[in-house]
C-alpha cells in the first residue's frame, strides 16, 4: 500500500491506523479526536477525569477511544506513551497539543512541558511513527506577535542536547524582565521554540519516511482561551474575522494537515488566526500578563491554546 495512502478502518481494531492526541481531553484535541474518527484514537493527558469523560462522549458517538496518561514534560512518560501506542496499532498521526498557558504556571512550567514536552514527543515517536507517517505540533499566535530579537533561538537547540541549561539560561535572562512580563514572554518562547523543531527535524523525519509541521492557532472558543478572554477582546475587535475561532475549524485544518491530500506538506508553520497577526503590532507591551488592576492600555499577549 502506499504509505502515503489513508488506510480503511478495518473491523479488527489491532489493524486500525492508530492516531495519538496530546491534550486530547477538550478544546482542539477532543475536536480533532472526531476529525480523525477513522483511527483508533489514543488521548493523552495528566487529568484522569477529563480524559475518561471526553472518551466516554466519544465512545458514545461510535469512535474507538482509548486513554493513556502522560505527563509531556517527562521524557520517561512520553517514551511509555509511544511504546503502548506502538503496540496497540500502526501508529500514523500524532497530534501534540498538550500545553500550559501564562495564566497555568510560571516560566520554567512553560518552558518545560510547552518547549521540552515537545522535544520528548519528537524523540518518543520518530522511532514508532509508520512510514507516510506525521506529526503536527500545535504552536500558538503567540509566537507570530513577539519580535523575533527577544527570541532567544541560539538556546533552542540545548532544549534537546542539554535540557536543564536551555531551562536555566532562558530563565536567567527572563529575570530581567519585571514578573508581570515573564510568564508571557515565557509562553510565546516556548511556542516559538515547537514551530523552529518542526521546521529543523523535518529532514530528519523525511529521511525516515515520515512529514513533521505546526499549526499556529489564533484565539479559539476552548477551556483555555476563555480563561484568557479578557486579554483577547483587543486583538479580536481589530482582526478581520472578528470572533473566536471555533475547535472544529482547528481539528479540520489538522485533519487534512494529517491525511495524504497534504503529503508534501512538512517542515513549515500553518498559521490559523482569523488575520490576527495581519493586523496586530509585535509590540513588547503586548507581554503583559493580564491582571485585575488598572493599568494603562495595553494590547496583553494571551495565548491561543490548543487543548
Amino acid at each position: 500500500m502506499n504509505p502515503n495512502q489513508r488506510p480503511l478502518n478495518p473491523t479488527n481494531p489491532a489493524l486500525r491506523p492508530v492516531c495519538v492526541i496530546t491534550g486530547g481531553g477538550s478544546g482542539i484535541g477532543k475536536a480533532t479526536a472526531r476529525a480523525m474518527a477513522e483511527h483508533r484514537i489514543i488521548l493523552a493527558g495528566r487529568t484522569q477525569s477529563k480524559l475518561s469523560d471526553t472518551a466516554a462522549e466519544l465512545r458514545a458517538e461510535g469512535l474507538d477511544v482509548l486513554i493513556l496518561m502522560c505527563d509531556v514534560a517527562d521524557a520517561r512518560s512520553v517514551d511509555g506513551l509511544a511504546r503502548i501506542a506502538a503496540e496497540l496499532g500502526p501508529v500514523t498521526t500524532v497530534v501534540h497539543a498538550a500545553g500550559m498557558s501564562p495564566h497555568m504556571g510560571d516560566a520554567e512550567e512553560l518552558l518545560r512541558v510547552n518547549a521540552l514536552g515537545t522535544a520528548h514527543v519528537h524523540q518518543a515517536f520518530a522511532p514508532v511513527l509508520q512510514p507516510g507517517g506525521c506529526l503536527i505540533d500545535v504552536s500558538s499566535v503567540a509566537a507570530h506577535l513577539v519580535p523575533s530579537m527577544v527570541l532567544p533561538r541560539r538556546l533552542y537547540p540545548l532544549a534537546t542536547t542539554a535540557p536543564d541549561e536551555f531551562i536555566n539560561r532562558v530563565t536567567r535572562l527572563l529575570a530581567l524582565l519585571s514578573p508581570s512580563h515573564r510568564a508571557g514572554l515565557a509562553y510565546a518562547i516556548s511556542k516559538d521554540y515547537v514551530i523552529w523543531l518542526a521546521r529543523t527535524n523535518a529532514a530528519r523525519f523525511g529521511k525516515l519516511g515520515l512529514r513533521v509541521l505546526s499549526v499556529s492557532p489564533g484565539y479559539v472558543d476552548t477551556p483555555m482561551g476563555a480563561a484568557e478572554a479578557e486579554s483577547t477582546s483587543s486583538y479580536l475587535s481589530d482582526a478581520p474575522i472578528a470572533r473566536f475561532g471555533r475547535p472544529e475549524e482547528l481539528a479540520a485544518l489538522i485533519a487534512f494537515c494529517a491525511g495524504p491530500e497534504a503529503g508534501y506538506l512538512t517542515g513549515t508553520d500553518i498559521l490559523c488566526d482569523g488575520g490576527v497577526v495581519s493586523t496586530s503590532p509585535s509590540v513588547l507591551s503586548a507581554l503583559r500578563r493580564p491582571t485585575n488592576t488598572q493599568e494603562p492600555k495595553t494590547r496583553p499577549l494571551a495565548p491561543a491554546l490548543a487543548a
